[in-house]
């Protein structure tokens, strides 16, 4: 009989310890639950919310931009939108001609890729305020030559 006891209570002890260990896990995920549903959700979908609204959606906005493939000192747009925040601009330079993408106004500078050839490249200019920025390829010669264009944030 004292071993059926203290096998029931080692069973009842493990129930617990499971129990309290769900029930601890349960708590946290009702935490991160009533978190993604409840207020800290909406502190949490507010501020994602504002971080989408406020870049575009999904976190930021990525913008396309490329080089003439036919190496003529020129980029496909003059002109960029984006909504305030996280701001990436995808560079593809398809030609063998040397580009590279540069970013300034509004308080930010020094902002540019790497120089590349037949190649592609990411540039982040993190968290945009709404105003007008000028991109051109800093390459000599290219932003006088027309390789220049307009990135408006709102």
């Amino acid at each position: 009989m004292g071993k059926q006891l203290l096998t029931l209570t080692a069973m009842l002890s493990a129930t617990a310890l499971i129990a309290a260990g769900c029930g601890g896990g349960n708590d946290n995920s009702s935490d991160n639950s009533s978190g993604s549903s409840g207020s800290s959700n909406a502190t949490s979908s507010t501020t994602s919310t504002t971080t989408s609204a406020a870049s575009g959606g999904g976190g930021g906005s990525n913008l396309a931009l490329a080089a003439d493939s036919g190496g003529a000192l020129k980029f496909d747009k003059t002109q960029l939108n984006a909504k305030a925040g996280n701001v990436t601009i995808d560079f593809n330079n398809p030609s063998q001609t040397p580009h590279a993408v540069e970013v300034e106004g509004n308080g930010l500078e020094d902002k540019k890729t790497n120089t590349i050839t037949g190649g592609s490249a990411k540039l982040s200019l993190g968290n945009l305020k709404p105003g007008k920025y000028e991109f051109y390829c800093p390459v000599p010669g290219h932003k006088q030559a027309g390789m220049k264009g307009t990135l408006t944030v709102s």
